[in-house]
C-alpha cells in the first residue's frame, strides 16, 4: 500500500494534489531517542553516538568496547579500565588515556589503585605559558602533582606515543574495513553490538595467522 500511496505521490508531482499525497504518507523518524546531537569531523552536528575503545599496546588487539551517548569524552576512562579488567581477569597497571578524557579526581583513584596513568595536561589557553601545565597547581592533591611531574619527563612522552600508534590504527581499520561509521541500528545496546562484532572482526583477521598455527 505504501508503494502504491509512493507512485500516487510520484506520478502526481508537485502540484497541489500531488503535495497533499505526499503529506500523507507515512515518514520513518531519521532520529534515534537515544542518540545525542555531537560535533562531528566536518564541523557539523548530526544526532550520534560515542563509541569508545581500548586497545593492547603491545599485541594491538581491542580489549574494551563501549558505546553511549555523551557527546564529551570526559568520564569514560574509568568505566572502560573496569570492563578491560573484568574480559581480562588482568590488572591494568598503566593506562594511556587521550586528554578528552581526563577527569582529574580519576589521578586520585588510579593512584590508590596503584595504576600509572599517561594522560597529558591540557594546555594553557596562553601560548606565552606553553608548559606551565607540568607545574603543580595549588588546588592539585599529591597524587595529581606527580601526575604532571611525569607527564613532564621525556620517557612519559615516549610511552605516551604508544596510544596515538596503537588507537589510531584499530580505528582506522575499523572505520575503513569493518564499517563502522554510520550505524545502521537504532538505540544504545543494537549500537553496541555492532561496535562488538566490528571490534571481533578486527582481533580475529589480527590475530588469524596466529590461530590458524
Amino acid at each position: 500500500m505504501q508503494a502504491k500511496q509512493q507512485a500516487a505521490a510520484k506520478q502526481a508531482g508537485n502540484g497541489k494534489y500531488g503535495q497533499k499525497l505526499k503529506k500523507n504518507q507515512p515518514r520513518v523518524s531519521t532520529t534515534d531517542p537515544e542518540a545525542r546531537v555531537m560535533k562531528m569531523p566536518d564541523g557539523g552536528f548530526a544526532p550520534a553516538m560515542n563509541v569508545q575503545l581500548a586497545t593492547d599496546t603491545e599485541s594491538r588487539a581491542i580489549v574494551g568496547v563501549d558505546v553511549c551517548a555523551a557527546g564529551l569524552d570526559k568520564g569514560q576512562a574509568e568505566p572502560m579500565r573496569r570492563q578491560v579488567e573484568e574480559r581480562t581477569g588482568q590488572k591494568v597497571e598503566e593506562h594511556l588515556i587521550d586528554g578528552g578524557l581526563l577527569v582529574l579526581e580519576e589521578i586520585d583513584r588510579a593512584a590508590e589503585e596503584q595504576v600509572t596513568l599517561y594522560v597529558p595536561p591540557p594546555a594553557p589557553h596562553d601560548r606565552a605559558k606553553a608548559g606551565s601545565e607540568y607545574l603543580p597547581k595549588k588546588s592539585d592533591s599529591p597524587a595529581q602533582a606527580r601526575w604532571r611531574e611525569r607527564m613532564a619527563g621525556e620517557e612519559a612522552k615516549v610511552i605516551y606515543k604508544q596510544r596515538a600508534s596503537t588507537s589510531e590504527t584499530a580505528n582506522a581499520d575499523l572505520k575503513q574495513h569493518r564499517g563502522l561509521t554510520q550505524l545502521a541500528v537504532l538505540g544504545l545496546a543494537k549500537a553496541r553490538s555492532v561496535a562488538l562484532w566490528c571490534a571481533l572482526a578486527y582481533n580475529l583477521l589480527h590475530f588469524g595467522g596466529i590461530l590458524l598455527v
